[in-house]
């Protein structure tokens, strides 16, 4: 009986320390994607970004999502290549201007994705 307590109550710490982790992993994660694109976003508006800046962010993004691909449904994953691919066309096109506004929607959906992914009672129910 003892055993059994134990073997639980270990088997749930160990749950918790692996929700904790990967919270705390995925956001980490995001806030450099985050940081990158408060960068590109910046050039943007000086009108000083190059398609260069796009594909870095690019090939940041690509190093971040191979690691968020077991925390994050993958359509969520598509979504941000989605929007990522239009602003880097934009950029190699010099439409600083629609490139913006595709840059503030990335920023939005860097802003939001992590809070739909947390263990809350929200995300729960």
């Amino acid at each position: 009986m003892v055993k059994a307590i134990c073997y639980t109550v270990a088997a749930i710490l160990v749950c918790v320390g692996l929700f904790i982790f990967s919270e705390l992993y995925m956001m980490k994660q995001i806030d450099e994607f985050a940081v990158a694109l408060d960068s590109l976003y910046e050039k943007i508006e000086n009108e000083t970004a190059t398609r260069e800046d796009g594909y870095a962010v690019r090939t940041l993004w690509t190093d971040k999502k191979s690691k968020l691909q077991i925390l994050v449904p993958h359509n969520d994953i598509s979504y941000v290549d989605y929007w990522l691919s239009e602003a880097c066309g934009l950029l190699y096109n010099g439409n600083y201007e629609l490139a913006l506004g595709k840059v503030e929607v990335l920023k939005e959906i860097a802003k939001n994705l992590p809070d739909a992914y947390r263990i809350r009672l929200e995300n729960i129910f």
